[in-house]
């Protein structure tokens, strides 16, 4: 709680009353809600009051509060910015074909691979085995391994593209 003496406080409640609705409505803006503005407003203001005494230009008073607003909106998108936004739905599963979903066309490429390639990107990407390990459990050397997997992911790339993507890039390579 600020202790409150003399004409400080009776110059910032005239100050407040007068002209807290368009600081609302500014706040209102920055925001999108009314509830987080109110909240907005009321932060600006105390940081105002507190630096009341120092503010020498009265005039620039809307754009010292205003600046105060933008300021604190700003740390707080911060503090609460999120990479993913929870939903009360489950998004649909995309579909490359318009029919086959992406994990199902991934197990199938996996199945076209020769058994080797196959192996070798299983142990490389869903055991998370390192290379010199998959040479130890396949009985080859390191630099096989990692041509193996190289060209394993090549053909995979290939066979999960996009239709039109791949007729792109057969055109420009032609």
């Amino acid at each position: 709680m600020i202790a409150v003496t003399g004409g400080t406080h009776e110059e910032f409640r005239e100050y407040v009353v007068a002209r807290g609705p368009a600081l609302l409505r500014a706040a209102r803006r920055l925001t999108g809600h009314p509830n987080d503005a109110e909240d907005l407003l009321q932060s600006a203001l105390v940081k105002t009051y507190l630096a009341w005494d120092r503010i020498q230009d009265r005039a620039a008073l809307d754009a010292y509060v205003r600046r105060a607003m933008v300021n604190i909106n700003i740390s707080w998108w911060r503090r609460r910015r999120l990479e993913e936004y929870p939903s009360g739905e489950i998004p649909e599963q995309v579909s490359v074909d318009g029919h086959v979903y992406l994990p199902e066309q991934v197990e199938q490429a996996l199945d076209r691979l020769p058994t080797r390639m196959r192996a070798a990107v299983m142990l490389r990407y869903y055991e998370d085995m390192t290379e010199p390990e998959i040479a130890r459990a396949l009985g080859i050397s390191v630099g096989t391994v990692k041509s193996t997997v190289s060209r394993a992911m090549a053909k995979l790339r290939g066979d999960l593209a996009v239709p039109e993507q791949r007729r792109l890039e057969s055109r420009t390579s032609a």
